[in-house]
């Protein structure tokens, strides 16, 4: 009977272990399905909908081929089909039955109307890009390589293979330089659920019941050994004498009743080694995670990093991500700029305030040698980011990033004039020690930017620097002067001591024959708001500190002989009419809304000599 069940396991372990391997092999099917990507018109761009790379669920992995160097990016699909508004270019996207098919998109040309009063030959936005503007694109066959645009790039020589997990609300465009056609051979593949739950059961139960139909075979031959030939019955002795019964024949060998020799039992282990090989081997084929039933539930790919905005609010201008790539390639241009002294090279990346401070430091620095070098821009570690929650453009980003060497925080404004454009810094600030930010809205909402007429503020965005100007000259007279927080205000305490400082050393050399005077007022930057989570806003302004320095004796002259920033300035030496010069201020403050305790609180700022002339 032991031989029957030892058959029937080893009949039905193979079947298992066969059913098994077979979900595994010929059953399984293939593990990703492709979709390739038919190009007939040439083009220098390709742009990929996000409808065509979700067709199936899970990752995705684009894969171009071409001659050179191939470049692809994603981003929001406005923000792509804006930058491409005035090239031509393939769109690739799913008709209504599923179907992905291409078309050649080229830019629209609106013709010159007939009068002259709205002539405006460009191309016409593309679709959820309300504010880009065409005719502030580059000229045709521009490289899409280090756009700030982009969310994220890739560059590969002959073939490029990346792995995405893009919503449908983003794009990806594939390009060669911006010239020559974009490649042709372009496909997309996703990972099929080919999971074979059942194999690895099959396997290791058809290995168990091997095992087992083995261990019975193995019982089935001792029985039988042992119950082989007829039984003879012994000579009737008595029973305290045992009898040894031994036939010692030399041709027919030694009949005993000795226990089986080492030799035998070493063969039977090898016969049971044998199976054992086996079932470790049918063991390891079914031990991969998708050959088993999961019972936990299946963890989800992390997504390529987007920006998708909640319902009914505009996207944040970047990413967290996006934002340090912006800010560190900010930091390279302006140290390189700095140290050629190129005001051209920091126009690329600066603008505003920031930059007219950058250029008055490269006149003084070409001419007086032990100038110093402005400090440097921190691009890292980006600690806050604070994007500007708009899809179309102006767009801007709030930052604040740390020195680790130096100990103190710089915050920054950057913004985006339009799709083909890059970020430009045009506010810094140094961030006091002992200040405490308001609550700002996370990177992936952001924050929308605060008109500057706005009454649902404290005070105004664009009255914000003419009356911080105005207690600047009139101190506790001012009728401002309530309105913003003496105690966290450290700009007003250093130009006060620097005033009565420079006037005490005026009065000791030059007070007979001339005077000394100060005033502030609003600069020429506009101001920047963005709104934080109380109602309240990050408000960035523009103030200028006048130094006025005139002679009160008809025969007297000013003379620049300590002066030497002023004299290079200037370009004159001394003057009978006296000079001015200005100072630049960038400050940030946070203004709250106007049912609020709070008073508008400083929170950094930077300063600059700006510029110096003669008074005319």
């Amino acid at each position: 009977m032991r031989f029957v069940w030892a058959v029937a396991a080893f009949v039905l372990a193979t079947v298992m272990i066969g059913a098994g391997l077979a979900q595994r092999t010929v059953f399984q099917g293939p593990r990703t399905e492709t979709t390739a990507i038919s190009v007939e018109d040439e083009a220098p761009f390709l742009l990929i909908d996000g409808a065509v790379l979700n067709q199936l669920p899970g990752t995705q992995t684009l894969r171009a081929q071409g001659e050179g160097e191939i470049f692809a990016s994603y981003g929001r699909t406005a923000d792509m089909q804006a930058w491409l508004s005035d090239s031509e270019y393939n769109h690739v996207t799913v008709d209504g039955e599923g179907t992905v098919e291409t078309d050649l998109v080229e830019p629209e040309v609106v013709e010159p109307a007939d009068d002259a009063e709205t002539s405006e030959a460009s191309p016409a936005p593309a679709e959820g890009s309300t504010d880009a503007d065409p005719e502030a694109g580059a000229e045709p066959g521009r490289s899409p390589m280090g756009s700030d645009l982009w969310l994220d790039e890739y560059r590969q020589s002959d073939i490029l293979i990346a792995p995405l997990q893009l919503p449908d609300e983003m794009s990806v465009l594939i390009a060669a330089d911006g010239t020559a056609p974009a490649p042709a051979t372009v496909s997309v593949t996703w990972p099929l659920q080919t999971s074979t739950p059942w194999a690895g059961p099959l396997v290791v139960g058809g290995g168990i019941l091997m095992a087992v139909g083995v261990l019975l075979y193995i019982l089935g031959i001792r029985h039988a050994r042992r119950s082989r030939g007829p039984r003879r019955k012994g000579l009737p002795v008595p029973v305290t004498e045992p009898i040894d019964i031994a036939i010692d024949d030399p041709d027919k060998g030694v009949i005993s009743s000795s226990p089986p020799t080492r030799r035998s039992v070493t063969g039977r282990r090898a016969f049971a080694v044998i199976p054992a090989v086996a079932v470790s081997a049918l063991l390891f084929a079914g031990c991969s995670a998708d050959a088993w039933p999961q019972l936990a539930p299946t963890p989800t790919p992390t997504p390529t990093e987007t920006v998708i905005a909640p319902e009914g609010q505009h996207a944040p201008a970047v990413t967290k991500a996006q934002a340090e790539r912006i800010l560190s390639r900010i930091a390279d241009t302006v140290a390189d700029a700095d140290a050629a002294l190129d005001g051209d090279l920091a126009e690329t990346r600066l603008e505003g305030a920031a930059l007219a401070a950058r250029d008055t430091n490269y006149k003084l620095r070409s001419a007086i040698a032990d100038y110093q070098v402005p400090a440097p821009i921190v691009a890292k570690p980006l600690e806050i980011i604070l994007p500007e929650a708009r899809d179309g453009w102006p767009r801007s980003v709030i930052a604040v990033a740390d020195d680790d060497e130096s100990k103190t925080s710089s915050i920054m404004v950057m913004t985006q004039q339009d799709a083909w454009s890059d970020y430009r810094l045009s506010y810094i600030g140094s961030l006091e020690a002992s200040t405490s930010l308001p609550a700002l809205a996370p990177w992936y909402i952001g924050a929308p930017q605060v008109e500057p007429d706005s009454p649902f503020l404290l005070l105004p965005p664009d009255q914000v620097a003419a009356a911080y100007a105005d207690v600047i000259n009139k101190g506790e007279d001012s009728e401002f002067h309530n309105l913003f927080d003496a105690e966290s205000d450290q700009l007003r305490v250093s130009i006060i001591a620097d005033r009565q400082r420079r006037l005490d050393d005026f009065n000791t050399t030059a007070a007979s024959t001339g005077s000394l005077e100060f005033s502030a007022t609003p600069g020429a930057q506009s101001p920047f708001a963005l709104a934080t989570v109380e109602s309240g806003a990050i408000v960035a302004v523009n103030i200028h500190e006048l130094d006025t320095v005139k002679p009160t004796n008809p025969d007297a002259v000013i003379k620049l002989d300590k002066s030497p920033t002023v004299k290079t300035l200037s370009g004159a030496e001394q003057s009978a009419t006296g000079f001015v010069t200005t100072f630049s201020d960038q400050v940030f403050f946070y203004v709250p809304g106007p049912g609020s305790d709070e008073k508008i609180r400083l929170l950094a700022y930077s300063s600059d000599i700006l510029d110096a002339k003669v008074i005319k």
